[in-house]
């Protein structure tokens, strides 16, 4: 079973050394640095988009550059586990693992992030512009209504899958990027980021975050659930805190 699984980062960082992860160096065009890795600006590519398309150039990058059997993405802070060790490293999903569990699923996602108090749409509007999902609505609406249902489904759950994870049958992730990809390129070319923040400027990456569920939910493509381990320390006080003023100050 050939797997590749694109680990995106942007520096120098401990990688696993499974043979089926492919560390790449996401926004390779418009970076000074040579981290030694596979580059995202090679072949066709959209690696001067990195700014505002995140870990999505290195995405496009294995969809029409890469064959495997299976295809997948992760983070150079975020892995999938199917145990948690006291090593973080050593938890990281190897082949053998994942092997086994793809001779029963198509498609491997993250467990569910849950908001509890506010929907996926109320979410997204407090932390970033609803311009960016009210247009994307439009945009589908007109190229693909069969799947407003399935947008507004997902926009009013308090939960979903998130941070553009998944491992997918190549046939699988050819449809999702053909699909993904025809939205935010039009999307770019209707919605203004010219006044936007650095992190809103990465709105593309962030939408598409939503929009996976959409398609998922809209094929009826089974999946399995698995654990996902954060590689560093986090503040769950301060992220908490930032969620809950977000929240309060836009009602």
């Amino acid at each position: 079973m050939d797997i590749k699984i694109l680990v995106a980062t942007h520096k120098s960082y401990w990688m696993p050394d499974d043979e089926m992860y492919i560390p790449i160096q996401v926004g390779s065009a418009v970076s000074d640095k040579e981290l030694g890795f596979v580059r995202d600006d090679s072949g066709d590519n959209i690696s001067g988009k990195n700014k505002n398309y995140c870990e999505l150039t290195g995405l496009y990058w294995a969809w029409k550059n890469l064959e495997a059997d299976y295809l997948g993405l992760v983070h150079y802070r975020r892995h999938f586990v199917l145990k948690r060790k006291s090593d973080k490293q050593s938890s990281v999903l190897s082949k053998d693992e994942l092997t086994g569990l793809l001779k029963k699923y198509d498609v491997i996602l993250p467990r569910k992030r849950q908001y509890y108090i506010e929907t996926t749409y109320n979410h997204y509007v407090h932390a970033h512009h609803k311009e960016d999902l009210d247009i994307t609505l439009d945009i589908i609406k007109e190229r693909y209504p069969d799947y407003v249902n399935a947008f507004n489904d997902v926009m009013s759950k308090t939960g979903g899958h998130r941070f553009n994870m998944f491992i997918m049958k190549k046939e699988l992730f050819d449809d999702y990027c053909e699909w993904i990809f025809s939205i935010l390129f039009e999307l770019e070319k209707r919605l203004d980021i010219s006044e936007y923040s650095v992190n809103d400027a990465r709105v593309f990456g962030f939408v598409s975050e939503r929009l996976l569920d959409v398609w998922i939910n809209a094929n009826n493509i089974q999946y399995k659930e698995i654990p996902y381990i954060f590689m560093e320390k986090q503040n769950w006080i301060k992220k908490g805190s930032s969620f809950l003023k977000r929240k309060f100050q836009h009602g």
